[in-house]
């Protein structure tokens, strides 16, 4: 005959046998079947447990090792699988942290392209030619006059009534100059249609003629040069005293406007255009060295 006993310590097991037999703990032959155990946070946590043979030992211990072998089986089987799942855990999260790790590279790495593009449009616009990597083309031909009837061809083709389509070139740049009686409308508000027409002229020509641009429609490109230099003069009095400064946000033309004049006022300094962390353009005056 066999009998079990379970408890949270081996020692209370044993006095649980003990009360039980009615015998002194001297007397007192167990098999230990099982220790007890905390187990990994509070969690899977074994109790002790002891077996007592009254009858039939050697029956009885063949019971005992059998049961101690099971135990002993599941006792490696649930802490094999335990380790499998803390194992897994950390596998998914390395994927994960790779994961974050590539998509901030990929976004890092795209941000900088678009305002590399970005800086490279503003200063070649009116001009401005970039001294490295530079890629020599095979242009068409073309002279002013035939490249006045093209672009008349593309304003009669819009919906703006416009008379007035010249085209001067010199120097490598093509100065185009627009006027009728939409010319107000082809500006559109805050001059956003006026900068949308301004790109298109401009990828369309220097990509197949390898002109610069400047495009002036009923005098507004003017008007938008007085009234930034207007605004540029406390700025240009800091900068004076100073030595450095930097412009408020500005939008569309106006910030090469503005980049374009602070070049020509301080030849000798560093003049770039910016972008604040909420995305806008402002153009910033320094010495070279502080950068």
């Amino acid at each position: 005959m066999i009998k079990r006993y379970e408890a949270t310590t081996l020692e209370e097991a044993c006095s649980l046998a003990v009360k039980d037999l009615n015998i002194s703990i001297d007397k007192l032959d167990y098999d230990i079947v099982q220790y007890p155990s905390k187990g990994i946070l509070g969690l899977f946590s074994k109790k002790a447990i002891i077996v007592v043979a009254l009858n039939e030992k050697e029956d009885s211990n063949a019971d005992i090792k059998s049961e101690e072998k099971n135990s002993k089986d599941d006792s490696i089987n649930l802490e094999a699988e335990v380790e499998a799942v803390a194992k897994e855990s950390i596998k998914v999260e390395d994927e994960l942290d790779e994961k974050k790790d590539e998509d901030t590279t990929l976004k890092s790495s795209s941000s900088k392209s678009i305002i590399k593009e970005e800086k490279e449009i503003f200063d070649s616009f009116y001009g401005k030619k970039s001294v490295k990597n530079e890629i020599v083309k095979n242009y068409e031909s073309i002279d002013a006059k035939e490249l006045e009837d093209k672009i008349k061809k593309l304003i009669e083709l819009s919906c703006f009534n416009i008379d007035t389509v010249e085209v001067d070139i010199e120097d490598n740049i093509a100065y185009v100059f627009i006027d009728g009686d939409d010319a107000a409308l082809l500006i559109g508000k805050e001059g956003y249609r006026y900068n949308a027409l301004s790109y298109l002229l401009f990828n369309w020509i220097n990509s197949k003629y390898g002109f610069y641009l400047k495009l002036e429609i009923a005098q507004f490109l003017a008007s938008q040069q007085d009234m930034i230099e207007h605004q540029l003069q406390p700025v240009v009095e800091h900068i004076e005293k100073e030595g450095w400064g930097r412009t408020k946000e500005l939008d569309g033309i106006l910030v090469q406007i503005a980049l374009e004049y602070l070049r020509d006022r301080f030849p000798n300094k560093y003049v770039a255009i910016k972008r604040s962390k909420s995305g806008d353009r402002y153009i910033i005056i320094n010495e070279f060295n502080k950068r």
